[in-house]
């Protein structure tokens, strides 16, 4: 490491590109950019980062980079940023040197941070608040950015990826910690870590599952909201992103948190060992905003360094700031620059740290321009020509808190985009209660992967992301619960938190040793997997749920590092896991279940090349369109065709999908030949398989109450 005798006295000339701290030719070149600053200086640490050696100023800009080359140095060296310009808030300028500030390319982060008023650039208390200046120097506080070594090509997690075919995605939501924290398998020292969600146990459950994808909450490295500091809890699921480069040391194991180098060793070797098993890694990234906050914040990187290019500000007071993510400031991604850092971010998350996609938190804030939401905004266009962000799947979280901020139907290409509107039809469609009604028309609607929202342009079935819970609002078992929030553990008197979320308690609050009641719940829980799992799009499962998992009816948990949101294990449903993976199963021996171009109606000439679809009322005969408004029904049928092979040839039924959501059995009348079952989701009925197919053919039949029956056509 340096020590002050040792360093260079000025900078040789760098290079404007790669922005950040990269070794090359013996020492190590700095790329900066400020639109704004009048200079920016390097300040370089001792080793501890709490003794500043010496400050040096880049050279520049060019195109808006300060840059310069440190000789003699390499990995390891510690550094900070200070940027000189005008402290004019009004004008949306906030540059204020006495913050040392993080690069926002830092690679490796180092320090442990907490919350101090010399973090902010103005005066906390003055009367003219974040109008006024503060000259307290913050170093010694201050996060701070190491030179990371450069990783060579050939040991990137990437080179044994797997990929997966979008229509045979199956998406598994999970936090990294949750997931291992409370699982025996995983030895002590490596639960809720990156090497634990790798482990064999963890593993094998996600290979006897089914799933084919893991979609972690956030993993970038990330502080916690200065309210949650004040309560003593942490931001437990990540959605406030500071290093866009750098894995969370938090969910490492305990023996390599204090040492960055350590923690990303580890996240790649996760994600090397999920690959190895077939298993493909999806990121949840959080590039709406930052910790920054409002013009309340602090100073920490982007604000210091350049407000104006980094941030969308109000634009009749530039003082103050957009707040489409609803955490105080809005990245402002039509800003060139800014887009070039996401996609840097991304770039390098895919080709050294080795992941296979991302779901984008608030992902309208990433197409928002002057004029609002645009799908086709520079920042769309860059993602999608990229060559190498095109080996991967992009997923969007479709709506954010601005003007015209919910776009579910609109993201551009093969973004996939979370289907909200799956998980209300399915959860209203089977609770049954009267505030929750929804139609048999609506249902069948979602079932078929929304054509309303997602069939134009070159979009496809697949496009929809559908699922029955996630981890922001209530868990399925408490979906079937909980009638009403129990955020009280939160620490805001139960204010936070969506209210109206569509729940029913069946009778009971909370759990009950009521054994109707609980049968009614779990058959209700079965049915909803099910319409998720053989829906057509992508199904997405809530870690947990499939083994019943609860969080007390807590329906916004991310302050909750505890036994809230740690998968109960111990209490895991062994026969509600094995029934998720016979549905993942039969959609993978079903390609009609996980079809990638629209169904057609099977009287349609269309159809003769294409697989086709017909809808049934219990009484077997073909729906009209009165039946579809016949609200006194629930009760209906889909019936799968497989393709024609030749013109003369009429279409040959294969699937029937029953559903019938009311508390009694239903009879059905079959038409088109006779049936086998295949599933039942009550689990009344006995399915062909496991009769050792025996069961007779049936042309009708009792739908048992609150149930989904799959039968095959013989």
């Amino acid at each position: 490491m340096p020590t002050d005798s040792c360093l260079p006295a000025t900078l040789a000339p760098g290079r404007h590109e790669p922005l950040g701290a990269t070794p090359r030719d013996g020492g190590v070149n700095f790329a900066v950019f400020s639109e704004s600053a009048t200079a920016i200086e390097l300040c370089v640490f001792d080793a501890s980062g709490q003794r500043e050696l010496r400050r040096y100023a880049l050279q520049g800009p060019d195109d808006g980079v300060f840059h310069g080359f440190l000789p003699g140095l390499g990995a390891g060296l510690v550094y900070g940023l200070r940027a000189h310009g005008p402290y004019s808030p009004e004008q949306g300028h906030r540059f204020n040197a006495h913050k040392l500030l993080l690069d926002p390319y830092a690679r490796e982060i180092v320090g442990h941070f907490a919350w101090a008023p010399e973090h902010h650039g103005y005066e906390l208390g003055h009367p003219e608040g974040p109008r006024s200046f503060d000259s307290r120097d913050n170093a010694a506080q201050a996060l701070k950015a190491r030179v990371a070594q450069a990783l060579p090509a050939e040991s990137s997690p990437r080179l044994n990826a797997p990929r997966h075919a979008t229509a045979d995605l199956v998406l598994y939501e999970v936090h990294v910690k949750g997931f291992s924290q409370q699982l025996a398998a995983v030895p002590e020292g490596l639960r809720g870590s990156y090497a634990g969600l790798a482990h064999p146990a963890s593993v094998a459950h996600f290979k006897a599952l089914g799933v084919s994808t893991l979609s972690l909450l956030p993993v970038h490295f990330h502080i916690d909201e200065p309210h949650l500091a004040d309560l003593g809890k942490p931001n437990y699921w990540g959605y406030n992103s500071l290093g866009f480069f750098c894995p969370d040391p938090r969910l490492a194991q305990p023996a390599h948190r204090d040492d960055p180098a350590a923690v990303r060793e580890e996240f790649r070797a996760m994600v090397r060992e999920l690959h190895a098993q077939g298993l493909e890694v999806v990121l949840d990234v959080v590039y709406n905003h930052t910790p920054e906050g409002n013009e309340f914040g602090p100073t920490l990187s982007f604000r210091g360094l350049d407000n104006r290019s980094y941030y969308r500000l109000a634009a009749d007071d530039p003082s103050r700031y957009e707040n489409a993510s609803a955490c105080g400031n809005t990245l402002n991604c039509a800003h060139p620059r800014v887009t070039q850092l996401v996609l840097d971010s991304l770039r390098y998350w895919v080709s050294e740290m080795g992941v296979d996609g991302f779901r984008f938190d608030l992902a309208p804030v990433l197409g928002r321009t002057h004029h609002g939401f645009d799908p086709q905004a520079a920042f769309f266009t860059a993602l999608r020509q990229d060559p190498v962000l095109a080996q991967v799947h992009l997923i969007s979280e479709p709506w954010d808190a601005g003007h015209e901020g919910y776009q579910v139907g609109r993201f551009p290409g093969r973004f996939l985009d979370w289907n909200d509107k799956f998980r209300d039809a399915v959860r209203g469609y089977w609770l049954r209660t009267p505030q929750h009604f929804v139609s048999r028309g609506e249902l069948a609607r979602r079932f078929m992967a929304s054509s309303d929202l997602f069939h134009h342009g070159a979009r496809r079935p697949t496009a929809s992301v559908n699922f029955v819970s996630v981890h922001d609002g209530y868990v399925l078992a408490d979906v079937v619960s909980y009638s009403r929030k129990h955020n009280h553990a939160n620490g805001e008197n139960n204010r936070d938190g969506r209210d109206g979320e569509l729940c029913a308690n069946f009778g009971h609050e909370g759990p009950s040793d009521d054994a109707a009641i609980r049968a009614t719940r779990l058959r209700v829980r079965r049915a909803m997997l099910a319409t998720l799992a053989l829906a057509q799009g992508t199904p997405m499962l809530c870690a947990g749920d499939e083994i019943g998992n609860s969080q007390g009816g807590n329906n916004n948990a991310y302050c909750q590092d505890n036994a809230i949101t740690w998968l109960d294990w111990a209490q895991a449903e062994a026969d509600t896991q094995a029934f998720v993976a016979a549905l993942l199963a039969l959609r993978r021996a079903e390609p009609l279940l996980r079809h990638e171009q629209w169904f057609v109606a099977a009287s349609c000439e269309a159809s003769q090349a294409a697989p086709s679809l017909r809808w049934f009322s219990p009484r077997g005969a073909e729906m009209q369109q009165h039946d579809w408004f016949d609200a006194s029904q629930s009760a209906f049928a889909a019936v799968f065709f497989e393709a024609r092979r030749s013109a003369e040839a009429s279409a040959t039924p294969r699937l029937m999908v029953l559903f019938n959501p009311e508390p009694v059995a239903q009879a059905f009348a079959f038409g088109l030949g006779t049936w086998r079952l295949l599933l039942d989701s009550s689990a009344e009925l006995l399915p062909d398989s496991a009769a050792g197919g025996d069961t007779p053919a049936l042309s009708q039949m009792n739908v048992p109450a609150r149930s989904l029956l799959v039968l095959r056509h013989v």
